[in-house]
């Protein structure tokens, strides 16, 4: 269930006195999100002098919610500065929602898994979970290239208490998605290539795209000690290529069959063309793909090759 579905479900049931979402803040997935959010709240409003250091304690009223939206959205509302009690709280809080809700309602053509109109009372009543989703969704919209830990998903605690007692369950949450995974669904026209369709789209989400699949080849390089930085110039010569593929696919790709320190240009096109031809024989075809288009460092042609090892690779 989506987050407003299990909220919604909650409202309409007359049996439950309380209702909770618990997150244990120390899964390293949701401490890196709740750090990535902090820091970049406390960035966007620096000028301000405004600094929050818990997400649930510090937006429940709406006053960081009013500056964020005014800063980013570049949106002026005739709401209070500073308000006190809960009531006045809730009014500033549901005009913040309701221009958020116009702002945020459909990104790119793709529905967003939340509602605003929900999340009110649930974020003044310092729902972290509520909170972090309207954080995320709102990050996407006027900072598409914030660095945010791609593919998180956590456990979360919900708990009922009714009439009948206490009831506890464990479920997945997932709190930023991967910008691929997101980029795939949301493609435009699905008989062109995506990656064709990605570098027409503004720099800024080609950024998103690239950060992310440099993402997935870390996660299954870290475990040989290596690192990509530079996706145009590491992928050149072959070497790192080879050793994905070979961690992907689990197998091993014997040391005299390429060249592992490439000399010249000559050795590097040896390296990329055995790359496509394991590629190949694992089924996987990349037509219109030349080797030497990835020795000259062709952006193109290697995101077409490192997104097509995502798609087959990627963690559910």
């Amino acid at each position: 269930e989506t987050f407003s579905a299990k909220h919604q479900k909650i409202q309409q049931s007359q049996s439950i006195w309380s209702f909770l979402s618990i997150i244990h803040k120390k899964q390293p997935g949701s401490r890196a999100v709740i750090e990535a959010l902090v820091d970049w709240i406390n960035k966007t409003l620096k000028a301000e002098h405004i600094v929050i250091q818990s997400l649930e304690e510090d937006l429940y009223d709406g006053l960081v919610l009013h500056h964020l939206l005014a800063r980013l959205g570049n949106v002026k509302l005739d709401v209070e500065e500073i308000a006190l009690t809960g009531s006045s709280q809730l009014r500033k809080l549901e005009a913040v929602m309701k221009e958020l809700d116009k702002m945020l309602g459909v990104e790119d053509g793709c529905p967003i898994k939340w509602d605003v109109k929900l999340c009110l009372s649930v974020i003044h009543n310092k729902d972290l979970l509520a909170t972090i989703h309207l954080l995320v969704a709102m990050a996407k919209a006027f900072q598409p290239e914030l660095n945010l830990p791609p593919n998180v998903k956590i456990d979360v605690v919900t708990v009922e208490v009714s009439k009948s007692g206490i009831k506890s369950e464990v479920q997945t949450e997932v709190l930023t998605e991967d910008s691929l995974t997101h980029f795939s669904g949301c493609l435009t026209n699905p008989g062109e290539d995506p990656i064709e369709q990605l570098l027409k789209l503004e720099a800024t989400k080609v950024n998103t795209v690239k950060k992310a699949i440099l993402h997935f080849v870390n996660q299954n390089m870290a475990s040989l000690g290596l690192q990509v930085a530079d996706m145009d110039k590491q992928f050149a010569d072959g070497v790192i290529l080879l050793l994905l593929i070979g961690q992907l696919e689990g197998f091993f790709i014997p040391l005299v069959d390429f060249h592992l320190t490439p000399a010249n240009d000559a050795e590097m096109l040896h390296n990329v063309t055995l790359a496509l031809d394991l590629l190949d024989d694992i089924g996987l075809q990349l037509p219109n793909i030349d080797p030497q288009d990835i020795v000259s460092q062709d952006v193109a042609a290697t995101l077409k090759v490192l997104y097509a090892l995502f798609r087959k690779h990627k963690r559910n």
